[in-house]
C-alpha cells in the first residue's frame, strides 16, 4: 500500500524551503512571494481583533495558553484557553509536523492549503461590500490557478481548513452586498476544545476520570436566552429545566462571562447524565463537544447540528451516542424533557455514556508539540476523509479520461 503524501503550500513572505521530517520525509513550502495574501495582514487583524487578547490566544501554537487553576476540575497540563475560531492556526501547526509530507509535489495525493480563510473573513464581515469579502478568496484562487500542482487535477485535490464559528459565513447564495458572509464552502470538522493532550496516557486518564465521575443531574444546559430569536427554542428548554425539581441545572451564559471558564462549563457538564445541545447562532456550537468530552450524552434538536454535519468523526447510528427531541415538539409543548430522558434505562444510559467516552479521541486536536500513538484525533481523521474524498475524485477524472 502507497503511504499518501500532503503537500503543504505554506502562505508566508519567505524563500522556498524544505525540511526533513522523519526518515524519507519532507515538509514542502510554497510561499507566496507574488501576492499580498501574506500572514503579516492576518496578524496585524489578530491585534486589533475587537474584544479579545488575540496575542495569548496565538500562543502554544494556537491553543491558547495553559490553564493553571481548574480546582481539580480538569486534568493539569493537557487544557488550555483555547479560541474557537483558531483552528486554522491549530491545523497548520499540526499539519507542519505531519509524519506524510513531501517535498514532490508529484508524489502528493492532495495539496494543503493553509489560508486562514476565517481569520482573512473576519475583517471585513462588517461594513464591507461583496467584493471586499471575496478578495482574499479570489486573489489565493487566482495565485493557486498559476501553479503547476493546480493543473494536475485542476484544484479537486487541494484543500484548506475554515477556523470561522459558522459555514454560513462562507455559503452567501446571491451577490447582494446585504446578504451575509462570502462564496466559499466546506465540509464540518470539530470546533477546537480546550483539552489537548500530547500522549495517550492523557487521553485514557481522561476518559477514566470522566468514566468515574458521580452525575448529580439528570440534564444540564450550559447556554443563554435566545429572546430576540424567533425560531430559538432555548426559552422553553429553559422554563423545562428550571421546572425539573432539581433533576437539572443550567448555567446562564449571559452572567458574568461564566461560559468563558472552561472550568465552570466542564464541572456543568460532568455532572449531568445527558446535556442538551439547542441552536446557537448557528445549528451547532463547540458546546456540542465540549459535552462529549466530559462524558456527557448530547441530547439534540436539529439534525443539523450534528448528524448531517460531522459524517467523519461521528457515528451514523446516533441512537448510540445522543438523544434526539425534535424541535417543533419543545416548541409546540408536545414533549417534556425530563419524561423523555427518564424513560431511558439505566443499562442503555451506561451503554450510551461509554460509546460518547470512546469518541473523546475522536473530536479533539492533539497537542501539536505531542504525538498520540494509539487513538486518531479529529486532525487525523479529517485528513484520511480528504484523502479518500480526492481519490473518489481522481478515480472518476481517470475514467471519463479513459
Amino acid at each position: 500500500m502507497i503511504t499518501p503524501k500532503i503537500l503543504v503550500v505554506w502562505l508566508k513572505k519567505l524563500n522556498l524551503f524544505s525540511i526533513r521530517a522523519g526518515a524519507g520525509t519532507f515538509i514542502f513550502m510554497m510561499f507566496l512571494v507574488d501576492s499580498t495574501l501574506t500572514f503579516s495582514k492576518i496578524v496585524i487583524f489578530l491585534l486589533k481583533w475587537p474584544k479579545s487578547d488575540m496575542c495569548r490566544a496565538i500562543l502554544n501554537a494556537g491553543l491558547g495558553p495553559h490553564i493553571v487553576d481548574s480546582r481539580g476540575i480538569l486534568e493539569s497540563k493537557t487544557w488550555f484557553l483555547t479560541h474557537p475560531n483558531l483552528l486554522e492556526v491549530i491545523f497548520h501547526n499540526r499539519m507542519r509536523r505531519y509524519e506524510c509530507l513531501t517535498n514532490d509535489s508529484s508524489l502528493a495525493s492532495v495539496i494543503y492549503v493553509p489560508f486562514y480563510a476565517g481569520l482573512d473573513l473576519g475583517r471585513y464581515l462588517w461594513g464591507f461590500n461583496t467584493s471586499v469579502r471575496d478578495s482574499g478568496s479570489i486573489e489565493l484562487l487566482k495565485w493557486l490557478m498559476k501553479k503547476p500542482e493546480w493543473k494536475k487535477m485542476w484544484g479537486t485535490d487541494h484543500f484548506f481548513v475554515v477556523g470561522r464559528t459558522t459555514t454560513w459565513d462562507f455559503r452567501r447564495l446571491t451577490r447582494n452586498d446585504s446578504d451575509w458572509g462570502n462564496n466559499l464552502i466546506d465540509f464540518a470538522i470539530p470546533y477546537p476544545t480546550n483539552f489537548h493532550p500530547s500522549n495517550d496516557n492523557q487521553v485514557f486518564a481522561w476518559q477514566n476520570k470522566v468514566r468515574r465521575h458521580e452525575r448529580k443531574y439528570l440534564f444540564s444546559f450550559v447556554g443563554a436566552p435566545r429572546p430576540k430569536q424567533g425560531d430559538s427554542i432555548r426559552g422553553e428548554i429553559i422554563d423545562q429545566c428550571l421546572g425539573a425539581r432539581g433533576k437539572c441545572k443550567w448555567l446562564d451564559c449571559s452572567l458574568n462571562g461564566n461560559c468563558d471558564n472552561p472550568t465552570y462549563v466542564m464541572e456543568m457538564f460532568q455532572n449531568a447524565k445527558f446535556c442538551l445541545e439547542p441552536r446557537g447562532d448557528t445549528p451547532t456550537r463547540r458546546s456540542t463537544f465540549d459535552s462529549i468530552l466530559a462524558g456527557c450524552i448530547p441530547v439534540f434538536f436539529s439534525a443539523e447540528t450534528a448528524y448531517t454535519q460531522y459524517m467523519w468523526h461521528l457515528p451514523k447510528n446516533y441512537t448510540k451516542y445522543s438523544v434526539f427531541i425534535p424541535e417543533d415538539a419543545i416548541k409546540y409543548g408536545t414533549a417534556n424533557i425530563e419524561n423523555v430522558l427518564s424513560r431511558i434505562q439505566e443499562g442503555e444510559v451506561f451503554a450510551m455514556r461509554e460509546e460518547v467516552i470512546r469518541l473523546i479521541p475522536k473530536i479533539i486536536f492533539a497537542n501539536p508539540m505531542g504525538r498520540l500513538g494509539t487513538f486518531e484525533d479529529a486532525f487525523d481523521i479529517a485528513v484520511k476523509g480528504v484523502l479518500k474524498r480526492v481519490e473518489k475524485i481522481r478515480k472518476v477524472m481517470k475514467r471519463a479520461n479513459a
